[in-house]
């Protein structure tokens, strides 16, 4: 006790005489001598060739585990003749079309983009040449015995934007590279099924009929905002630009909360409001990551510009203020019982390093980024699979359901995410000067 009061009257002297020289020591003492911080917390700024190598580690556990065969799902042989479907045939995991496939394939595009690593680009495309090399196979098994769960059913017969909207977002940005006649068919496609046959609310909002009879998750937002915002691109009709503005407008009003810019997981027009509100981590990244999505691409005069940018500043200050102190994400994001969750982590880590990067953000959001990255890099093992990540999850009415929503390493939802938030950071590192001072970041714009 007494060497206690000792140390503690030596610091408050020092305190008081020499806080200055200290504070402008800290800055150059070696990372060795600053302040410690827990055991487990990873606070340092990760260098890019780190990064990289996580990232390698998860693409190589995608492609040792895409096996680019079609299989008899009753009998697990390949299928090898292609004259007459079979009703049991069908396609593997990592070669499905399905939404969180899409977000991976997306993340592999954006790494390419960022490290200029061609083999990350190379397995989006192959993947995508997968598909269409076997999609008139799996159309004749449909038409002979009526679309199967593992024969590209989502594809042939879209009845949700879960079934397209992502994907196709990453089929726009394959296309950008690979004008295949083939990818864009099935991109004008899914444009015709979001655009004038997904169920939509009186002001345009896309909306779901399950689990009450006209539902709005936010997960939707992911499921068609990108794909959206990337129509526009390809296209130049700025019409697409208004829906997808729409969407985060529509959304954002019934879901992100006007206190703390967090996003409820779901609204249901029968409750009149007066439904429990509950800010599930990964839908609130969907909503996070749809609006950066947008304003990646969204003319800088247009006129609901301003207003989609209001919606994304608001939910990334109240992702920053929910951070948790080893740099995660929870999977009630308001409840600090619930456990560390790292698709919601890495969507957060990407979107906000987005936004830093592109100026929407100020950099001191880019801490925030800097710790998510590092704790989430912390979560993926050495054979690239990622711990932590909740699998599927419905929209509920009870929190014991979010709570208790296991996790899963075959969860894929976190797979795409992690790649686009790594490739990010790396971007942040590269713009900024980092300056450390008492063991915390100051993120300034390299000097030109």
């Amino acid at each position: 006790m007494l060497e206690f009061i000792v140390e503690e009257m030596v610091f408050g002297f020092i305190s008081r005489h020499l806080a200055v020289p200290l504070a402008l020591a800290a800055s150059s003492l070696p990372a060795q001598a600053q302040p410690s911080v827990p055991p487990g917390v990873d606070y340092a700024v990760p260098t890019e060739t780190e990064i990289k190598a996580t990232l390698d580690r998860i693409r190589d556990y995608f492609v040792r585990s895409t096996t680019y065969r079609v299989v008899d799902t009753e009998t697990g042989r390949t299928v090898t003749d292609f004259s007459q479907p079979i009703k049991t045939a069908g396609v593997e995991t990592f070669n499905d079309w399905d939404y969180p496939i899409g977000v991976a394939l997306a993340g592999m595009l954006h790494v390419s983009d960022v490290t200029g690593d061609s083999s990350y680009r190379d397995y989006a495309l192959k993947n995508f040449d997968f598909i269409f090399d076997h999609l008139d196979y799996f159309r004749k098994q449909a038409a002979q015995f009526g679309p199967q769960a593992n024969g590209y059913r989502r594809l042939l017969h879209m009845a949700a934007l879960d079934d397209c909207g992502a994907i196709g977002a990453a089929l726009i940005k394959a296309y950008a590279l690979k004008p295949d006649p083939r990818y864009r068919a099935t991109i004008d496609a899914v444009a015709d099924y979001i655009a004038h046959k997904q169920m939509r609310l009186p002001d345009g909002t896309l909306a779901r009929a399950r689990p009450q009879p006209v539902s709005l998750w936010i997960d939707d937002s992911y499921m068609s905002i990108p794909f959206l915002a990337q129509m526009g691109k390809l296209t130049g009709d700025r019409a697409w630009y208004d829906d997808g503005a729409r969407q985060v407008l529509g959304m954002a009003q019934r879901l992100q909360d006007p206190a703390t810019g967090l996003y409820d997981h779901a609204w249901y027009e029968n409750t009149a409001g007066y439904d429990p509100k509950f800010f599930w981590g990964r839908g609130d990244g969907w909503g996070l990551m749809s609006a950066a999505e947008l304003l990646s691409v969204l003319p800088e005069d247009h006129p609901q510009r301003a207003r989609v940018l209001e919606i994304f500043r608001r939910a990334a200050r109240g992702v920053a203020e929910t951070q948790s102190g080893t740099g995660m994400w929870r999977q009630l994001l308001d409840k600090t019982d619930s456990y560390l969750e790292s698709s919601a982590t890495a969507m957060f880590t990407f979107a906000i390093a987005r936004g830093v990067n592109r100026g929407w953000l100020t950099p001191v959001y880019a801490p925030v980024a800097q710790a998510g990255w590092q704790a989430l890099a912390k979560r993926v093992r050495s054979d690239g699979r990622i711990e932590g990540i909740c699998v599927s999850t419905t929209a509920a009415y009870d929190a014991v359901y979010y709570y208790n929503r296991p996790t899963d390493l075959g969860a894929m939802q976190g797979y795409g995410p992690a790649l686009m938030a790594g490739a990010e950071v790396i971007a942040m590192l590269r713009q900024f000067d980092i300056e450390r001072t008492l063991n915390t970041f100051h993120y300034r714009a390299k000097k030109q």
